[in-house]
């Protein structure tokens, strides 16, 4: 059966409508979409929720800062599982799910800047779904297997290969990159990213095809 995105604005909001705060998971590759699909799921449940009843915090907001990386020399390898906070991540989603405090602040990430930006984010109490999105939500190393327990359901993307390459390069050139540079970026550092996340895909609850992303673009 081909899934659409009707369905899935269904099923998150099944989730929402649970006894418990529900965080949902959106994984896939560098480039795969899953901003595109955040937010088009966002929009969607807004005319179907109470105000309130939606939060979004994105795993990038755990990346580690510049200056981090520097002292470690990761900079180059900036979007590597190592590159980022995992247990602070794994810390805040267990905070979510726990549901106990009237709000819980959590950091974005600043794409102009291309640094996290702690406590942006605030999520209240009436917060009954949470959507999160980022490559390493079912990777099998380091702090990564402590995320899959704190999420009702994750959702993989699954774009068209050249496709993906496309949307990553221009991201790249869009905030500050020339052409040569994200494009070299993209081999040495994005495509072994992609080749780890791509490996997590059997562990996913649910699959989001290449024409449902399509039509988000």
């Amino acid at each position: 059966m081909t899934i659409t995105f009707d369905q899935l604005v269904d099923r998150a909001a099944a989730l929402a409508a649970g006894p418990h705060r529900a965080i949902l998971g959106v994984t896939g590759s560098p480039g795969a979409g899953k901003s595109t699909l955040v937010a088009a799921l966002l929009a969607a449940l807004r005319t179907r929720l109470p105000a309130g009843a939606l939060a979004h915090v994105p795993m990038d907001g755990f990346h580690l800062a510049d200056v981090a990386l520097t002292r470690l020399g990761l900079l180059d390898a900036k979007g590597a599982p190592d590159t980022f906070d995992a247990g602070g991540y794994v810390a805040l989603l267990r905070r979510l799910r726990a549901d106990a405090e009237d709000v819980v602040y959590a950091p974005a990430f600043e794409r102009d800047l291309e640094q996290p930006l702690a406590g942006a984010i605030a999520v209240p109490r009436e917060a009954r779904l949470v959507l999160t999105e980022g490559n390493y939500l079912l990777l099998e190393r380091g702090r990564w297997p402590e995320v899959r327990p704190e999420l009702a359901e994750v959702w993989f993307c699954d774009p068209r290969p050249d496709v993906r390459l496309a949307q990553l390069t221009a991201r790249h050139v869009a905030f500050g990159k020339d052409p040569q540079r994200a494009a070299a970026w993209v081999q040495a550092v994005d495509e072994p990213n992609a080749a780890l996340v791509e490996a997590t895909r059997s562990r996913a609850d649910l699959v989001v095809p290449a024409s449902v992303l399509e039509s988000l673009s």
